[in-house]
């Protein structure tokens, strides 16, 4: 039985019904926030009042696409925008105590997720799995 070669319809079918799974999974939850911006939130609880272009590139994406994204976590009071100390012209985003609250609601259901994802695969299979998912990210890294 010959498999599936077409790896980017495959990759991209996969993350697809994932980002739906997930989104799924928060709203049944009653959280708020969609796997985007859950994002955001878990790299401002970590680390706090990130630029603009320090979120866009931890999460790989456009200015312009999270600047919807920081503009509707702000809407829901989860996170503020201020000006940085150091230089009035750059932007920098606060996690709120609303939007710790919305993050500390969303993780345990992205952890579940993700174990769900795990279950039924060997330790070594997720490993080489994890390794596929590294080597695929690094070859196609633009930095």
């Amino acid at each position: 039985m010959k498999t599936d070669d077409r790896l980017i319809y495959q990759i991209i079918m996969a993350q697809q019904k994932l980002r739906t799974y997930i989104t799924n999974a928060l709203f049944t939850e009653g959280i708020r926030v969609t796997l985007g911006q859950a994002g955001i939130l878990f790299i401002l609880q970590r680390d706090d009042g990130r630029t603009m272009t320090e979120l866009s590139r931890a999460l790989a994406v456009e200015n312009s696409t999270l600047t919807g994204l920081i503009d509707r976590l702000e809407r829901s009071a989860f996170v503020m925008r201020r000006a940085s100390k150091n230089d009035r012209r750059s932007i920098r985003i606060y996690i709120t105590p609303e939007g710790v609250a919305e993050c500390d609601k969303a993780k345990p259901v992205i952890q579940r997720v993700n174990e769900e994802i795990k279950s039924g695969f060997s330790q070594e299979e997720i490993e080489v799995f994890k390794s596929v998912l590294n080597a695929v990210f690094q070859k196609f890294n633009p930095s």
